[in-house]
């Protein structure tokens, strides 16, 4: 998921006359880049107290509740949209099913319309593994750029609730070139992790670092996401394998067997100003232009999480 025109159009407004560059805010957050990238791998894998669910029976949507976002994506990250989202008033099955794919079933997204499908488990303190895979097709307004998806996770709040698309969550970023980046759904969500400085990335400019000065993600500001160390996404066509593990308020994010982000003290702001730790929700996947294929989806309780190491360390 992108925010970028919505925080883009926030700092505009807001500048002053002598206004830095997104590059000088992301070496103010970040400091100067690193002067070498970061080799990750994991250790300590936790071992499961008990047996796999899986929350994707092969056969049908049962346990997953479809949203639909706007007629038109294209007016999703407007502050006043003029027209309600679409919700479930239509047929969500061109957008959401299950069909047969590489010989065995899977969870087909189509695209199109943008929105989600919420899985109705309320989940704590787990160990996800999902597969997924990129369809043909990309749509407008993202028809030319890199596709996009998520997989959206300790999501709360209403249906809609984010730009009439999406309900507040901590996302798991799935998309060519970032998968695994940390973003915040929602304007009270927030998560902290360490991060550099890098000028190679697209705005704001902030890659994941083990042991990097440490930032807090907030959604409409130069900190709303944090890329991922690497990319270790697979060629376009291939499956790829992602495993989130989360205990409590922390969560490690990892692609094809390689760590590339971990967050921690996820919260949520309270109408009082309060963080208030957020460390349970339902998890999403997300329908944002892109056709995707989603299969083997399961979750199994841990009560530790695996350690990120920094190989010459």
């Amino acid at each position: 998921m992108r925010f970028h025109r919505v925080l883009t159009a926030l700092l505009v407004l807001s500048a002053p006359a002598t206004a830095q560059t997104s590059k000088d805010r992301a070496r103010a957050v970040a400091g100067e880049p690193a002067r070498a990238a970061q080799r990750l791998t994991l250790t300590d894998i936790p071992v499961p107290t008990s047996k796999p669910t899986a929350l994707f029976d092969g056969r049908t949507l049962k346990g997953w509740a479809p949203w639909l976002g706007y007629a038109d994506p294209a007016i999703t990250y407007q502050s006043n949209p003029g027209t309600p989202p679409i919700g479930t008033s239509r047929d969500t099955s061109g957008d959401f099913a299950v069909r047969s794919v590489d010989g065995a079933p899977a969870i087909w997204v189509n695209g199109r319309t943008w929105g989600s499908l919420v899985n109705t488990a309320d989940l704590g303190d787990y160990h996800l593994r999902l597969q997924f895979k990129w369809g043909a097709k990309t749509w407008a307004p993202r028809a030319t750029l890199p596709r996009n998806n998520g997989l959206l996770y300790h999501t709360h709040g209403t249906a809609g609730e984010v730009f009439g698309t999406w309900r507040p969550s901590v996302e798991f970023e799935i998309m060519t070139g970032s998968t695994g980046m940390i973003v915040a759904v929602g304007g009270q969500v927030r998560g902290r992790t360490g991060v550099t400085f890098d000028p190679a990335l697209a705005e704001p400019h902030l890659r994941y670092r083990a042991g990097g000065r440490e930032i807090d993600i907030v959604n409409g500001t130069p900190t709303w996401n944090v890329e991922a160390a690497t990319d270790a996404e697979r060629p376009i066509g291939a499956w790829n394998t992602l495993d989130l593990y989360v205990v409590g308020d922390r969560a490690v994010h990892v692609v094809n067997g390689v760590p590339v982000a971990e967050v921690h003290d996820l919260a949520t702001i309270a109408t009082d100003g309060t963080r208030q730790p957020l460390t349970h929700g339902q998890i999403q996947l997300q329908s944002e232009g892109a056709e995707t294929w989603f299969r083997a989806i399961t979750v199994e309780p841990i009560t530790t999480l695996p350690k990120i190491v920094v190989a010459g360390r």
